[in-house]
């Protein structure tokens, strides 16, 4: 019987990662009208950015356009669901009506299309709306409760007067000093560096 030993390095060698200070997460530029919103976002979209928003308080009309939101599959998703739904309910009462425990009333059939359709519309119905709700909820990854944007402080305003163009540094575009000296050409009122 043979032991084996392992070297390990001193317990001194492991040291924690020094940390550089937050990291950059991208740069908001505040308007205070949706005018002037807009045309931002379309100068920020003829620029070529691909990973940016904007916040405002109420929908603007038409910015979803402008930012390129391609429509969502959720529709196809809940129609799956509908059919799978329909599905169910068909085969599981042809199971239990049929197959399983078959019931000979007045001479009526055992399966019987009309006296299964309140079934058949329920579960449809009960998995296209658990499906909508749940899947809405996956596809916009919510609940979202943190965001680093709740650090800015002019940010706040979003819900009140003010609208915002955000960039994330994830776009291959962000560069930290040319995408501020961008939103800068856009004329707001304030450009903010976000961290987190």
């Amino acid at each position: 019987m043979s032991t084996e030993v392992q070297n390990y390095p001193p317990a001194d060698t492991f040291a924690p990662e020094a940390t550089e200070g937050p990291a950059l997460v991208g740069f908001t530029a505040e308007f205070d009208n949706v005018d002037a919103t807009m045309s931002a976002a379309r100068k920020v979209r003829a620029a070529g950015y691909k990973v940016w928003d904007v916040h405002s308080p109420f929908p603007m009309h038409g910015i979803d356009a402008i930012i390129g939101i391609r429509p969502t599959i959720l529709p196809w998703i809940v129609l799956c669901a509908g059919c799978t739904g329909t599905t169910c309910a068909l085969l599981m009462q042809w199971w239990m009506n049929a197959f399983d425990y078959k019931l000979l009333i007045s001479g009526k059939p055992f399966f019987s299309l009309p006296a299964n359709i309140p079934i058949i519309f329920e579960l449809t119905v009960l998995f296209s709306a658990l499906t909508a709700v749940f899947g809405m909820l996956a596809l916009n990854r919510l609940p979202s409760l943190y965001s680093p944007l709740f650090k800015s402080a002019r940010f706040r305003r979003v819900t009140n007067d003010r609208f915002f163009v955000l960039i994330d540094s994830a776009d291959r575009l962000f560069d930290p000093v040319k995408t501020a000296e961008f939103l800068q050409t856009l004329n707001p009122l304030s450009v903010e560096r976000v961290e987190d």
